[in-house]
């Protein structure tokens, strides 16, 4: 059975940020929840390494980092990394204070700034925000300063930033508090302006705030990252009220508004009645009054009252100094415990906030953000004794406020962050490989629909004032990112990040190549005869122009150009000795021209002899590698002229391989024209390679020509691709030589992959490579992939080779876990283990067992062949001898680190094996009420004497809670008076050497139960009500087992029980009396009994009288008037001491008569030993736990307008013998 996945750990104790001084050390403590996990130490982004400086230690769950030596380059943000949790602080080194010597003249002290002077206090929490004189460090060289400035000023930061030893553009951000961005505010009031200086090559960022008003006024932070170093550096802006103008202003005058559309644009400011009315209050105080402590004690929706009041203008520069100021909470004495400062729950989770009470019967109410809660479905309110507990369940983000709790005039307040549940990525990022100007999307799902996520490039947040550059699109779970005429600048990696998970592409930008699919050649042409230039690219939206000797071709009548597709031809009919020149195609955009020469041939008659031999003036248009070798490139077009002379005109025949070529027609043809026979080869292919003749015969003789026809071509895709290598995250990949190399040496290689579940296929490399072996790397472990090779020469690139097969980057698995010792013998040691954590892709063959002994590094392999099974028996041990032991496991990518026991294990046979006798009745629950007892023995055996242990729910007992005793028999757990915290899985572990057995006791302590909650009548109709009810919220550690419910008349309020152990939370009450309003209370009940409060209804149910008026007869009434009388009397009691009892006797008579109890003839008032009740005329009266000092005679005296009657009876209190 798999094990359960781990949660993340996180911390419980983070660091605290500290200062030192020159020369001394530091020390951060963090806290995890997990022991043995790996805490990272960072400074500046890099990793802290254990030496002389750095001293790092873990030790269980706490880890240690210790800076020796502070120096002033130590004044930096560090950062404590726990798997994906980051958690920072800072150090601020000091330099000593330096004591001249009583000789010299002491210096005057400069003077503080006034600044500085005023500054307030600063809470423990809170660190002071730099100012010029601070000396600066990290990446900026000027930082922005702390500014003071009058409402409607404009004020301009400045922050600078030296990129010389930076290797990529740094990055600015501009905060306001701890979170607000004010990128995302810029507009009129917020100014960003950027400058870079190529010289100095140092970047100035400017802010600037445009009008300053009140609102403007706070702490401020900027922050600078490139690649992976960070600097951060805070100031304040302090807003002040601007000097009065002369009071012999209109009124009028001080209403002002925000807007400068004009004058009726904006809001109306009142700020200028304040300043007015600030001077007249002043006037008026007679006494001193200390507003600081008037704004402590008042509520938040007080604050613009007092303002109004005392005429304080900067109210909230004065709240900010407030919140500063440490809190130091006041003892009261409503609260015993007061909330904790702040409590956090994931979001449609439950959350408890309690309080204790210092006394009873306090009335508590309950506030979220100044308004009271009133209890319903998700707001519970709960009374434990003196505990008041608050519970929200399903939890919304609206939750996310400040709570308060509120008895009398004392109140205490804490936060509730609502967190919302982290949303993965379910279809992750792909590869993409694309040109200059094409459009690039890159797609993402995600788990939830409306996720906030975040996109990256290159570690550099994308922000939507880039939304020109970059457009993000969000359709359901789907998220994109859209790149419009793409730039070799956007490429780069890629990644989306959500709190739950991020993924990550490359994007690859490379220029288009424009490929030359068809070109054109030389032509030899006579007057009046057409020439065509033609030629075919790769792509079909190129436009270009025709130049004639460098000048451009203007079309004409004669000349015509045309651009069809992916053809460009040029067309000159009608030839004449100017149109010889050369001709050049130019493509617009691309550093790429094809030429070629139009000859104009001239025909000359010259006298010749009537029998001439004949003889061939050969001419051709390809590339001649020697004087009878043509190359030619495979695709392109041959044309071959040969003007043969004599006279008569000899015939031309042209063969391949002693075969007349007589095609005048196809692609391998022949044209005639006069003298001049041609040999035209368009889309030259590797068979048209090989030997041609031509041959020209007359009557006066022959001439023969021998030509050699090379077609030169791409190579041929390599061969027998397949992977020899794999790891974590990179495989090697190695291939034949291609069969044929096209005619053209191999130049290199080019390498693609791609996943096996994409389309698109990603370059690995962009220069050639000579090998044929190739490592890739920076792969994803757990994706399929494949790799395919390109061979390339010197006219181009082949085709691709056959994908390899798919393989997995795999790595070796995690050690295994829970090594143990399961027996030993004199000769052998039978371990066990469980699989380990992280097995990943690459699957699990095996383990192996290796075993040193005790203090020798060599170890020796136990098994030959892989073990499958979690347990092996290493057998040929030495007897008596410390042997340590180890397991591997082993997969296809190697060993993983290996599972090492604690302690060494001696080889000796135990006489006897521990073993826990655990009895029948501890097998199960182990019940207990309240108040009561535990005494637990159990057995046990084992030789040598084990060692025994106690654990409750994995921690060692309290010795001050609990009480244990062993012998080497047995072992006895003792509480003396059961509570229910005592409540818990109790493990016992009987140890010998590495055996052990353990035992489990589950031990439940009870308690009576809580009231039922929410108790409503849900409907009346004639004599009948239903009720209904929700279970206790305390049900006493014990299942309720029923309830109880009564019913009482609203006239006499005498309770009658109607149900007993009623086990559904709802019931129907019958026969109630027509005309009667009553009221209903329900107990709750579990096996230690009745809850001692009940839960009352808040309504009535009234049952209606008949609609039918009903005249009673007259009849005479009958006088009830009677005298008391006593129907049974007190009986004489004899009971014993420490016992609870009861005196009982009944009583008659109308009006009800006054019951007085007396002892020896002296009247119980107000005695809390005695609880007297009168129960329909039933009269009893309960001595609590009586001793000898309570016997005598006891009277019960029942007195009304009538007349009188007492009973008397003697009670006996024996001491038990």
């Amino acid at each position: 059975m798999p094990e359960p996945k781990k949660p993340a750990a996180g911390f419980t104790q983070k660091p605290q940020s500290q200062s030192g001084t020159l020369g001394g050390k530091a020390e951060f403590v963090a806290e995890v929840d997990k022991p043995n996990v790996k805490v990272k130490w960072q400074k500046g982004g890099k990793d802290l390494v254990s030496g002389p400086k750095y001293i790092i230690k873990a030790e269980g769950k706490k880890h240690t980092l210790v800076i020796n030596d502070l120096a002033k380059q130590d004044d930096s943000v560090y950062m404590a990394v726990l798997g994906t949790t980051k958690e920072k602080f800072e150090l601020q080194v000091k330099e000593v204070e330096k004591t001249e010597p009583a000789e010299a003249p002491a210096a005057p002290a400069p003077e503080a700034p006034a600044e500085a002077q005023s500054r307030p206090e600063l809470p423990e929490d809170d660190t002071a925000p730099d100012d010029s004189h601070q000396q600066l460090t990290g990446l900026f060289i000027e930082k922005p300063e702390t500014t003071v400035a009058c409402i409607g000023d404009t004020v301009t930061l400045n922050a600078k930033v030296d990129s010389t030893n930076l290797i990529k553009k740094p990055a600015i951000k501009w905060f306001k508090g701890k979170w607000l961005d004010l990128g995302s505010k810029a507009g009129k009031q917020y100014q960003f302006k950027e400058e870079y200086d190529k010289q100095t090559k140092i970047y100035t960022y400017e802010m600037k705030i445009v009008k300053i008003d009140k609102t403007a006024a706070g702490a401020y932070r900027c922050e600078v990252t490139s690649k992976d170093q960070f600097d951060s550096v805070a100031f304040d802006l302090t807003v002040e009220a601007a000097a009065a103008e002369g009071e012999s202003s209109h009124a009028l005058a001080a209403f002002k508004r925000t807007g400068e559309a004009g004058e009726d644009a904006g809001e109306l400011d009142f700020s200028g009645l304040l300043k007015k009315r600030e001077v007249k209050v002043k006037e008026e105080v007679k006494e001193e009054v200390d507003v600081w402590e008037i704004l402590k004690s008042a509520k938040p929706c007080d604050y613009e009252k007092i303002a109004f009041e005392y005429g304080i203008t900067d109210l909230r520069g004065m709240l900010k100094r407030l919140k500063k100021k440490k809190r130091v909470e006041k003892k009261t004495d409503s609260f015993a415990k007061r909330l904790e400062s702040a409590y956090q729950v994931d979001k449609g989770g439950k959350v408890k906030m309690s309080v204790e009470l210092a006394g009873h019967n306090m009335d508590v109410k309950w506030y979220k953000n100044g308004k009271e809660i009133r209890p319903s479905g998700r707001y519970i309110f709960e009374i434990i004794g003196l505990k008041r507990v608050l519970t929200i369940k399903n939890c919304m983000l609206a939750d996310d406020a400040e709570y308060e709790c509120v008895i009398g005039e004392d109140r205490c307040n804490a936060d509730l962050f609502v967190k919302e549940p982290p949303v993965t990525i379910v279809v992750p990022l792909d590869d993409q490989h694309v040109y200059v100007e094409d459009r690039v999307e890159f797609d993402c799902e995600v788990s939830e629909e409306g996720a906030v996520v975040v996109w990256q490039k290159d570690g550099v947040e994308l922000i939507r004032e880039e939304t020109l550059k970059y457009r993000f699109k969000k359709s359901g779970k789907k998220h994109h990112l859209i790149l419009n005429d793409a730039t070799k600048n956007d490429g780069g990696r890629y990644k989306i990040m959500t709190n739950g998970g991020e993924s990550e592409a490359d994007l690859i930008v490379e220029d288009k190549v424009l490929s030359v699919l068809q070109s054109f050649a030389d032509l030899t042409l006579k007057a009046q005869e057409q020439a065509i230039f033609k030629c075919e690219v790769s792509d079909e939206k190129v436009t270009g122009k025709w130049l004639k000797n460098g000048l451009e071709v203007i079309p004409s009548k004669r000349v015509h150009i045309t651009h069809n597709g992916r053809f460009h031809k040029l067309v000159i009919d009608n030839i004449t000795p100017d149109d010889e020149a050369d001709y050049t195609f130019i493509p617009n955009g691309y550093a790429l021209s094809l030429s070629a020469k139009l000859n104009f041939l001239e025909i000359k008659i010259d006298y010749v002899p009537r029998q001439e031999p004949p003889k061939i003036h050969l001419d051709c248009t390809g590339s001649v590698v020697s004087h009878n070798t043509i190359v030619v490139v495979a695709g392109n077009k041959l044309r071959l002229d040969v003007d043969a002379s004599g006279e008569p005109p000899p015939t031309i025949t042209w063969l391949k391989a002693d075969q007349e070529i007589k095609n005048t027609e196809g692609r391998l043809r022949i044209e005639t024209k006069a003298n001049i026979s041609s040999l035209l080869l368009e889309g030259a292919l590797r068979e048209d390679e090989g030997k041609y003749s031509i041959v020209v015969q007359n009557p006066a003789g022959e001439d023969k020509a021998l030509l050699f026809i090379k077609v030169v071509d791409v190579p041929d895709p390599p061969e027998n691709v397949k992977v020899t290598g794999i790891g974590e995250d990179w495989c090697t990949v190695v291939w034949e030589h291609p069969k044929y190399d096209g005619g053209q040496p191999v130049t290199g290689y080019l390498m693609e992959r791609k996943k096996k579940t994409s389309m698109r296929w990603m370059k690995l490399n962009f220069e050639p490579i000579a090998e044929t072996t190739f490592t890739a790397s920076r792969m994803i472990e757990g994706c399929f992939y494949e790799m395919r090779v390109y061979a390339v020469n010197g006219i181009g690139m082949s085709q691709p080779s056959i994908s390899s097969k798919p393989f997995m980057p795999i790595a070796p698995t995690s050690e295994p876990t829970h090594l143990v010792v399961e027996d030993v013998t004199d000769t052998t040691t039978t371990l066990k283990w469980r699989i380990p954590e992280r097995i990943g892709a690459g699957g699990l063959d095996g383990y192996l067992i290796e075993y040193s002994k005790e203090g020798s590094s060599e170890w020796i392999a136990a098994n030959t062949e892989l073990v499958e099974r979690h347990g092996f028996t290493v057998k040929g041990l030495p007897t008596g001898e410390k042997i340590n032991f180890r397991v591997r496991a082993v997969n296809i990518a190697g060993k993983s680190p290996p599972a090492l026991l604690g302690k060494p294990v001696t080889i000796r046979e135990i006489v006897q094996h521990p073993k826990i006798w655990l009895p029948r009745q501890l097998r199960h629950t182990y019940v207990k009420k309240v108040g009561q007892q535990v005494n637990i023995m159990i057995p046990f055996q084992g030789k040598p004497r084990p060692v025994v242990t106690w654990l409750k729910d994995g921690q060692p007992l309290d010795a001050k809670q609990v009480s244990t005793r062993n012998s080497e028999v047995d072992t006895i757990l003792f509480i003396r008076s059961a509570e229910r915290a005592h409540s818990g899985k109790y493990e016992l572990s009987v140890q010998i050497e590495n055996l052990v057995d353990k035992a489990t006791i589950n031990i439940q302590v009870v308690d009576k139960p809580g009231p039922p909650e929410t108790l409503k009548i849900t409907d009346v109709w004639g004599f009948n009500a239903g009720l209904e009810w929700v279970p206790p919220k305390d049900n006493g550690n014990s299942e309720i087992i029923g309830y109880t419910i009564q019913k009482a008349d609203k006239k006499t309020m005498e309770w009658f029980t109607v149900y007993e152990h009623n086990r559904k939370p709802h019931c129907t009450i019958s026969d109630l009396i027509m005309g009667n309003e009553y009221y209903f209370r329900v107990f709750s009940e579990n096996i230690c009994g009745l809850s001692d409060n009940s839960r009352k209804s808040k309504d009535t149910a009234y049952i209606q009288k008949d609609s039918k008026s009903y005249v009673p007869p007259g009849y005479k009434e009958h006088d009830f008037s009677l005298a008391p009388k006593f129907t049974q009397p007190l009986l004489d009691r004899s009971v014993i001491a420490g016992y609870t009892t009861k005196l009982s006797c009944s009583v008659r008579g109308c009006p009800k008569p006054r019951i007085v109890w007396m002892k020896n003839k002296v009247a119980i008032i107000d005695n809390p030993k005695f609880l007297m009740y009168h129960n329909q005329g039933v009269l009893t009266l309960q001595i609590r736990k009586p001793s000898t000092f309570d016997g005598g005679n006891y009277t019960c005296l029942a007195i009304n307008d009538l007349g009188e009657d007492e009973v008397e009876c003697k009670l006996e209190v024996r001491v038990p013998q």
